[in-house]
């Protein structure tokens, strides 16, 4: 230990501990009055980031029951086939909801790993985000993207009600079956006008809502997130392109992100790629035609399109459609296609996309999982090594 005149100031010590681990925390808490002074203070725990699965000892400490106030955004990681780990993710969600604070949480991420067990409806787990919904007036951003559970009806009203403020909130999950209805989103747009961020099944969103954002007095919207897997996404009706046109008018900085997954039919695919549609970010996973798709957002998408992902059967057509796409989408940041490729395309990418950052284009079959190529310098690409091509 330093000398008294030696000791750290408090910013330096809550700076160094606010990148240690739960357990580390507690321990620096113990050491000192100055450092429990430095471990508990609302610094240390503004942004937290708690893995249930390797913090499962002592979760709700009292050190850490002490601290729930002065947390404002965390990001909650568990597997849910694992008992302690669930347990601790669903405790911890519940003390956090009976802490009364001002301004309390403000952004809540919940990650999920490994296999959801059968038939789990996940009840305790939305139990506890419930609580937390019903206690967070000031909640900003809730983001369920990763919780391998059916949301409901229930959660989307509930999270209207009680969570005026909110700006994002991210539904888009991967479960089979959409129960989000179109009328508790319109419901949600209504209660929260500041929201800017939406993340939805395409069933759950209708042209009701797309014309209520783009209502004249509708804050900024900036990004809207949809995803296209299950049943009722194959069935929903077609949001009609004028729709887009008014709301891209309304809002002509919104970036909107499709996932289009293998459970859609074709008919289905070519009804969600309406030309108007401000498509930032395309991710292709389809079991029919996904040249088509790629050669529609070259066509439609080349001043708005960003990152492009396709999980396809290596063609010749696929090959030559990407580069038709290089070539007119050159505002390209990412493009990550889980096939091979000839080496043209990614001559293609490199010679038309300047802002391109990442890529994962493969001239050879490689052991999986497939890593992406970083993009080095100041938006320069690679040199491409002379053995890469025939």
């Amino acid at each position: 230990m330093a000398e008294p005149g030696e000791q750290l100031p408090e910013e330096v010590l809550a700076l160094i501990f606010r990148y240690l681990p739960l357990r580390d925390r507690a321990a620096a808490a113990r050491v000192c009055i100055a450092w429990a002074t430095a471990a508990t203070c609302s610094a240390v725990w503004h942004d937290t980031n708690i893995s249930c699965d390797c913090e499962l000892k002592d979760m709700l400490s009292p050190y850490l029951s002490a601290c729930l106030n002065h947390v404002h955004n965390l990001r909650l990681e568990f597997e849910p086939s694992r008992v302690q780990s669930r347990q601790a993710a669903t405790e911890l969600l519940t003390a956090l909801a009976g802490c009364v604070s001002d301004p309390g949480l403000r952004s809540l991420r919940l990650e999920c790993h490994g296999e959801k067990p059968l038939f789990d409806a996940g009840l305790d787990v939305l139990q506890a985000v419930h609580a937390i919904c019903r206690a967070s007036r000031t909640l900003h951003h809730l983001d369920l993207r990763l919780l391998p559970f059916t949301l409901d009806d229930a959660l989307v009203l509930q999270t209207a009600h009680c969570c005026p403020e909110l700006r994002s909130l991210f539904l888009n999950n991967r479960t089979l079956v959409g129960s989000v209805g179109p009328e508790s989103v319109l419901e949600l747009l209504k209660a929260c006008p500041r929201l800017c961020a939406l993340g939805l099944h395409l069933a759950s969103l209708s042209h009701t809502a797309l014309k209520a954002l783009a209502a004249p007095d509708r804050e900024p919207f900036v990004l809207l997130a949809l995803r296209c897997a299950c049943p009722e996404d194959a069935r929903a009706p077609t949001l009609p392109d004028e729709a887009w046109i008014e709301l891209r008018s309304r809002h002509p900085g919104l970036a909107v992100e499709l996932e289009l997954e293998p459970a859609l039919p074709s008919e289905s695919v070519m009804r969600i790629l309406q030309p108007s549609v401000p498509v930032a970010a395309l991710h292709l996973s389809l079991s029919g035609d996904t040249v088509g798709s790629v050669r529609f957002a070259a066509c439609h998408y080349a001043a708005t399109l960003r990152i492009l992902e396709v999980r396809a059967a290596a063609s010749t057509q696929l090959d030559d459609t990407l580069e038709l796409l290089a070539a007119r989408c050159v505002g390209l940041r990412e493009v990550h296609c889980f096939c091979v490729v000839r080496p043209s395309v990614l001559h293609a990418f490199h010679a038309h996309c300047p802002r391109l950052r990442s890529y994962t284009l493969k001239l050879t079959r490689e052991p999986h999982p497939w890593r992406p190529t970083l993009v080095c310098g100041m938006g320069q690409s690679p040199p491409i090594q002379a053995d890469a091509w025939p």
